[in-house]
């Protein structure tokens, strides 16, 4: 049974850090590239990142650039996202979700990443 466990958000300061993990299971992870989006409570799913299967290449959304990190450890079936110098727009519930080549695989219920002082 294909699993994908999103874990690490919470509540941090405008300009903290958290980092964000996907664990993954069921499937081949390494033979897949992945994904972070998220989701503004109310409003529709926004891409973040994408990473390929070894991790050598990401894309990441310009608005996030220069401050998350997507990575993984193929070894551990793990995908994550590390965030820096949060803003309060990076508020939302954050889901991790494999490429199925024709589209998005979510399968997690996502993690919260609330930014207030």
């Amino acid at each position: 049974q294909v699993q994908l466990v999103e874990s690490g958000g919470g509540l941090v300061q405008p300009g903290g850090s958290l980092r964000l993990s996907c664990a993954a299971s069921g499937f081949t992870f390494s033979a897949h590239w992945m994904y972070w989006v998220r989701q503004v409570p109310g409003k529709g799913l926004e891409w973040v990142a994408t990473i390929n299967t070894g991790g050598s290449t990401t894309y990441l959304r310009e608005s996030v650039k220069g401050r998350f990190t997507a990575s993984r450890d193929n070894a551990k079936n793990t995908l994550y996202l590390q965030m820096n110098s949060l803003r309060s727009e990076d508020r939302a519930v954050y889901f991790c979700a494999r490429d199925l080549g024709v589209g998005m695989d979510f399968r997690g219920k996502g993690t919260l990443v609330t930014v207030s002082s």
